[in-house]
């Protein structure tokens, strides 16, 4: 990949997972954002990947829901317990708070979970690994054809 997604976006990836959002196909995947307002498609042809999410289409990065697809193919791996504790979060709502500085969002989640017991070290270092996974894949991003969806 020639352009790194910010590491907040496999937060965001977990949660497309955790919730059920992902509906694999053949060459392509639909992922739902977390308020379902918006329906993106993710496509592929061998390890060449486009979506029309925000992120991917106009930043030129994988977004979440290239990121979900990638751990649902096993190109990275996940545990799956991890991705649990980001259940039923409203991202938009919450990078809408905070104004797209997704660190912002991430901490404020990590801190509810630290507060009722849970270890987030062991959540970071889950994410990390998946990161640096990330930063070896061997995937070219494309500019998908389909432009991002508007809210519903």
């Amino acid at each position: 990949m020639k352009k790194l997604p910010p590491v907040e976006k496999i937060y965001e990836a977990y949660s497309a997972l955790s919730d059920n959002r992902v509906i694999m196909e053949e060459n392509s995947a639909k992922v739902f954002s977390s308020d379902k307002s918006k329906e993106y498609t993710v496509t592929w042809n061998e390890n060449i990947y486009s979506s029309n999410d925000n992120a991917s289409y106009w930043q030129g990065y994988a977004g979440y829901p290239m990121i979900a697809v990638f751990m649902l193919q096993k190109k990275l791996s996940f545990d799956n317990s991890v991705a649990e504790f980001f259940k039923n979060i409203n991202w938009k709502e919450l990078n809408t708070k905070y104004k797209g500085k997704y660190s912002k969002a991430v901490d404020e989640i990590m801190e509810k979970l630290k507060n009722s017991g849970i270890d987030t070290d062991k959540i970071y270092k889950e994410t990390e690994n998946i990161f640096e996974e990330l930063k070896n894949l061997d995937i070219q991003c494309k500019r998908s054809s389909l432009r991002p969806p508007k809210s519903k």
